[in-house]
Parts: structure tokens; C-alpha cells; sequence
């Protein structure tokens, strides 16, 4: 009995180990270049840096810190992007959560807009959720309404499912990884040819993409700015280590579905989806009855939010992959109806 008892300590304190996070130190007083990590597009707050080590390198997390605009609620929203954002294209919703008592943060991932660019680093979900966590720590923030978009979706469950105690509430606005596209038939692509299609991005191939998925064929100019942001990195001091993050991404999301464990998401949950969103990563390179079957979140979405068991969904069907963008006010509404609950 001792000795099991001594093992099961033993374990305990592996797991707890195991689930530490090393936390850095936050830099808001250093003058930053107009071209931070190759983006020189300008945030609508001050830029702080996370300073962190990560996988035996010194990395930054460029992020955001909005106080509230109004009477504090005593909450925190953490905003997190999706692959073909970065932080400031939650402006609006920032704005909004801001006004209603929030402070809200809104960080680039590592890989992303004005963060490091490693080219040696093992990209996964567990690891976004350490260094989101490893900041908010280095904030003193204990606890904090998590909010993802697309990737950020997909990171925000992942999180929620390996921190629930410091999670009040979570969000998910058309998170990717709601279906398994390999076990669905999209062909694994080497990462050197996912490269080479992410370095030959364009305004016209961004545009386009985002015109058919998030918009629902229309297009508004304010989109452009998001365009904009991304053909500047892509174009930039460091594109070629862009892109190839980027490719890393790709690979990241395609192997790393987290449908199987919406099930055991605690906190409590939102999940909002456009049912005119077709978002399939690989759809692109499969055969076209491989491409038929993917990227439904008409039926995807209300699949999930059945899944979790102390959640709820909403499902817009006019709208695409990016709600909060293409009708903000509805958007908004529900947002803050909900989470006012």
C-alpha cells in the first residue's frame, strides 16, 4: 500500500510537472521598430512584448492591453486570431467587450504578424496554450474568458481543455478542427510543398479565398485592410520565415483535429458558426469526392455544439467563416447576450 501510495504521488507530481508553464516577462517600455518581426502594419493600441523561452529559444509574443472603457467587471477576454489574422482584426469586438467592463488582451501568436519567427519549432496546439498561458501569468491574470476565432477556435478549445480551472468562459467563432480531414481523405502534402504555395500568396489569392469562405462571395473594402496586413507580411523583411511558419501552421491543423474532445471541454461554451462556411484545410489538393465531403458547417456546427455538455450554439445561416467581421452588430449581440448570462 505504501508503495502504491508513493506512485501515485509520484505521478501526481510528474502530471503537475508536466502541465507547468515557464513563464516570462512582460516589456512595455522598449521604443519597438515600425517593423516588428516583419510587420509593419500599425495596431490600433500599444504594442507590448511577452518575452519568453520556448523549445531553447528567446521568443516574443507581441500583444495588446486594452483596460476597460467603462465601470470594470473585474474580467479579462483573451482574443485569439485565426491563421489569416492577427490581434487586431478583433478591433471591434475588443471595443465592444472594452465598453462593457472588460479588459481585454489581444495577443499574435508565435509565427504570427508582429511575434518571433522561429524556423526550428515544434508547432502545436498544447504549445500555443503554454505560451497564451505563460503571458497571462506574467499579467497576473488568473482566470480570463477565452475568445477564438478559425485557429484561434481550434487553440481556444485546446486550451479549455488543458487549463479548465482558469477558463470562465470559452468562445468559438468557426473554429477549424471540427472535422478530421485526413481520416475524411485529404492526402498528407510535405510541408516543403505547403511552403512553396504559402510563399506564392498574393493579394489576389488572399482575397479570393477569403471573398468564398468568410464573406460569402461579397466584399466590402474595410476587408482590404485585412488583405493588406497579410500581403505586407508575406512581402516583408521576414516573409520567407512567414511563410514558412505558415506551412508549419498548415501541417499543425491538419494532423491536430480537436472534435474528439469536445466532450470533455468543462467550462462553460459558445460555439457560433456560419452554416455558409466551407472551411476545409487540404480541400484544395483532394480529389474532388474527397472535396465534396468536407467543410459542411451547416451540419458541422450544430454536431459540435451537441457535443459539449455545458454549452450551447448558434448557427447563422447567411453568414460564412467570419461572422464578427461580416455582420457585427448580430454578432455582437448574441456575443454579449450570452456571455451576460
Amino acid at each position: 500500500m505504501k508503495a502504491f501510495t508513493l506512485l501515485s504521488a509520484v505521478l501526481s507530481a510528474a502530471l503537475v510537472s508536466a502541465q507547468a508553464v515557464h513563464v516570462g516577462t512582460i516589456d512595455n517600455t522598449t521604443v519597438l521598430p515600425e517593423d516588428l518581426n516583419g510587420s509593419n502594419f500599425t495596431y490600433p493600441w500599444p504594442v507590448q512584448l511577452y518575452r519568453f523561452s520556448s523549445q531553447r529559444q528567446d521568443l516574443e509574443m507581441a500583444f495588446m492591453d486594452v483596460a476597460p472603457k467603462c465601470k470594470p467587471n473585474g474580467k479579462t477576454a483573451v482574443l485569439l486570431h485565426g491563421k489569416n489574422f492577427c490581434g487586431p482584426t478583433w478591433e471591434q469586438t475588443a471595443r465592444v467587450l472594452a465598453a462593457n467592463g472588460y479588459r481585454v488582451i489581444l495577443p499574435d501568436h508565435v509565427g504570427f504578424c508582429k511575434s518571433s519567427k522561429p524556423q526550428a519549432y515544434q508547432f502545436s496546439l498544447q504549445q500555443f496554450g503554454f505560451n497564451i498561458n505563460g503571458l497571462l501569468q506574467a499579467l497576473g491574470i488568473k482566470s480570463a474568458t477565452v475568445i477564438g476565432h478559425s485557429l484561434g477556435g481550434m487553440t481556444a478549445a485546446r486550451y479549455a481543455l488543458m487549463f479548465p480551472d482558469q477558463v470562465d468562459e470559452l468562445v468559438m467563432v468557426d473554429p477549424i478542427g471540427l472535422e478530421d480531414w485526413k481520416a475524411k481523405g485529404v492526402p498528407y502534402i510535405d510541408i516543403d510543398d505547403t511552403f512553396k504555395t504559402e510563399s506564392a500568396s498574393t493579394y489576389a489569392s488572399i482575397r479570393g479565398y477569403e471573398q468564398a469562405t468568410y464573406y460569402v462571395g461579397q466584399w466590402k473594402d474595410s476587408y482590404d485592410t485585412w488583405v493588406n496586413m497579410l500581403v505586407n507580411i508575406y512581402k516583408g523583411s521576414q516573409g520567407a520565415a512567414y511563410a514558412y511558419d505558415q506551412a508549419l501552421v498548415v501541417d499543425m491543423v491538419l494532423t491536430q483535429p480537436v472534435i474528439y474532445e469536445f466532450g470533455l471541454i468543462r467550462p462553460r461554451a459558445l460555439l457560433i458558426t456560419g452554416d455558409k462556411d466551407n472551411t476545409a484545410i487540404g480541400a484544395q489538393w483532394s480529389p474532388p469526392d474527397v472535396r465534396a465531403k468536407l467543410g459542411h458547417y451547416d451540419v458541422l456546427g450544430p454536431e459540435a455544439a451537441a457535443q459539449l455538455k455545458n454549452g450551447t450554439g448558434i448557427h447563422y445561416p447567411n453568414l460564412g467563416h467570419a461572422p464578427q467581421l461580416s455582420d457585427p452588430e448580430l454578432f455582437h449581440k448574441d456575443l454579449l447576450g450570452w456571455l451576460s448570462k
